[in-house]
């Protein structure tokens, strides 16, 4: 027997959320799922920590908002 579970989000979560779907009767749990699946679980060395896991993402969104460091930045903190 499958479970199910009700979540509470934003409307305008759930509009994003829609914008995902590949059809109309792709389910919501389908479209979280892959979204998931972008934070990858493992490299050639082994597994990663939920820990390392929810690092990545954190920074992928940094990235994504803008709130990076230059690569130049950086080098001069290195003195490179």
């Amino acid at each position: 027997m499958v479970g199910y579970t009700s979540i509470q989000i934003m409307p305008e979560t759930r509009k994003k959320l829609a914008l995902l779907k590949g059809s109309e009767r792709e389910t919501y749990g389908a479209v979280i799922e892959k979204l998931m699946a972008l934070v990858p679980s493992r490299d050639e060395e082994g597994d990663y920590t939920d820990a390392f896991r929810i690092g990545l993402l954190n920074a992928r969104l940094d990235l994504h908002r803008g709130r990076g460091i230059p690569l130049s930045d950086v080098k001069k903190s290195l003195g490179l």
